[in-house]
């Protein structure tokens, strides 16, 4: 065949950047989106998500769910994170809220008979932004009716293990590992841990509780304290990896960061280099080496604070450490974090872990209202490669139950009135028991297509400060648009 003729159908304009330009600012990518998504990666990336919807929805319909709309402008609830707000014209004063998630109306459709829900569905939050956070993210919704913690964990690692093995050819484990809250947070210092990286913590507080090294003492002795030790075996860490290393554990609140190197193992405290062996008697450092099984050529890094700021500070530098010395494995870990506290005190009340919506373990009211801070909830996290995907939980059913939930929460009679009144109202009829999970879509696409943001798997993503440099949003509203919702702005100072 041979072209007799040509038709122009368009201008266009050498475009901002090269496709094979591979340094471009993530800012000019976001201004010209409509460019950076002709790249192929960038392509591939969406036809990925849309194949991964795809059979995320087939194998739903195909268990018998019901795919099923729920509200966009609703009520504002306190589920963990601030709403964003939409002023309602026809209804002066009052106001709308974006959904954070489906959950009171997909627990409403359990109520309504529906027994097996989902939706991917758009969900909103105003909080501060992360690599894997948006202002607006997608959520795979599900909610079962008559069914227990293993009925719905078994069903949705199915899907996951299916689905893994007909997007990448790769075979997960059957069944996923179970972990309990508690054991996470003791060998990880985390409830989201990345099984690729061997290393784990090790309590040696009760080691230490009688030495006179205030900084070890204190913590050990204290109930909300502890003392953990991360061994790192036979890398010969330099001075100055070490300092950088303190410097980076300050960032979650930790003071310093103590250490034991081990030059050899078998000449006891004269094979040892720290500046805190001349505060640790010899049977407490016999102890802490047998413990955390260290030996020649390891370094022992310790915490020693709140729990909360141990767990967080060497949670992240054990994953720190196994990213910079390629300690972390090849392959995809999944489990199950359960049995999770029901609440959490938080300066001067409780506060639910998950949502107050979750089923408690204990079989009355009574338990639940003297013993808040032994009972464990019903929920379940699906976590993979140290991010979790998808977080769920049986909720509680029984109108009584929940009311009771809402006041060791201190939210009273009459606010959970206002608040939850139709909630509470429909418990009424004949709840059945039922609960749910909700996987984070944009996460799960993002891990698979080896992505390291979650931007780089949504079409027109915001930036990490909650704007849209393609279309400038948010922007100002005019004087006519600010008057028909009856809004005045104030003067910034």
């Amino acid at each position: 065949m041979v072209g007799e003729h040509i038709d122009i159908l368009n201008a266009a304009e050498t475009p901002p950047f090269h496709m094979d330009d591979l340094h471009v600012g993530e800012d000019i990518r976001l201004r010209y989106r409509y460019i950076d998504l002709r790249r192929p990666e960038m392509l591939a990336r969406l036809q990925l998500r849309a194949k991964i919807t795809r059979l995320l929805r087939q194998f739903l319909d195909e268990q018998g769910f019901l795919d099923i709309e729920t509200p966009m402008l609703t009520k504002a609830t306190p589920e963990g994170a601030r709403d964003y707000l939409v002023p309602s014209r026809t209804h002066t004063g009052q106001f709308f809220a974006l959904p954070q998630s489906p959950q009171l109306f997909k627990q409403l459709l359990m109520m309504s008979g529906m027994e097996r829900y989902y939706q991917i569905v758009r969900c909103f939050r105003d909080e501060d932004l992360r690599a894997d956070r948006q202002p607006e993210f997608t959520q795979l919704d599900i909610e079962m009716s008559f069914i227990d913690e293993s009925i719905i964990t078994n069903l949705m690692e199915s899907m996951i293990r299916g689905l893994f093995k007909t997007v990448l050819n790769e075979d997960l484990p059957d069944p996923f590992p179970r972990m309990t809250y508690q054991e996470a947070m003791r060998r990880y210092g985390s409830d989201k841990p990345d099984l690729r990286v061997p290393l784990e913590l090790t309590d040696v507080g009760d080691l230490i509780a009688d030495v006179k090294f205030k900084v070890f003492a204190k913590p050990a002795n204290d109930p909300k304290g502890r003392v953990a030790a991360l061994c790192v075996p036979n890398q010969g860490l330099s001075r100055k990896q070490i300092d950088d290393y303190t410097n980076f554990v300050a960032i979650y609140g930790a003071k310093g960061l103590a250490y034991i190197k081990v030059n050899d193992i078998n000449a006891g405290r004269d094979g040892l280099q720290s500046p805190i062996l001349k505060f640790l008697p010899d049977n407490a450092i016999s102890a802490i080496l047998e413990r955390t099984k260290a030996d020649s050529g390891s370094i022992i890094f310790f915490g020693a604070d709140k729990a909360k700021i141990v767990n967080e500070a060497l949670g992240a530098l054990r994953l720190k450490i196994g990213e910079d010395l390629k300690l972390v494995e090849k392959g995809w870990k999944p489990l199950w974090i359960i049995d999770y506290p029901m609440f959490e005190w938080d300066e001067n009340r409780w506060i639910s872990l998950h949502h107050p919506f979750t089923a408690p373990n204990v079989p009355d009211i009574e338990m639940l209202e003297n013993n808040p801070g032994t009972c464990l909830s019903r929920a379940y996290d699906m976590v993979l490669n140290g991010e979790e995907i998808g977080g769920g939980s049986i909720r509680i059913h029984s109108p009584e139950m929940q009311s009771a939930a809402f006041k060791v929460l201190g939210i009273g009679e009459q606010e959970a009135r206002e608040k939850f009144g139709f909630l509470l109202d429909a418990l009424k009829f004949g709840c059945p028991p039922h609960g749910g999970i909700a996987f984070g879509l944009d996460r799960l696409v993002m891990l698979m297509s080896g992505a390291n943001s979650i931007r780089e798997v949504i079409a027109f993503p915001k930036t990490q400060t909650a704007s849209c440099l393609l279309t400038s949003a948010p922007s100002a509203a005019s004087t006519e648009q600010l008057r028909e919702l009856h809004i005045r702005l104030r003067k910034q100072p």
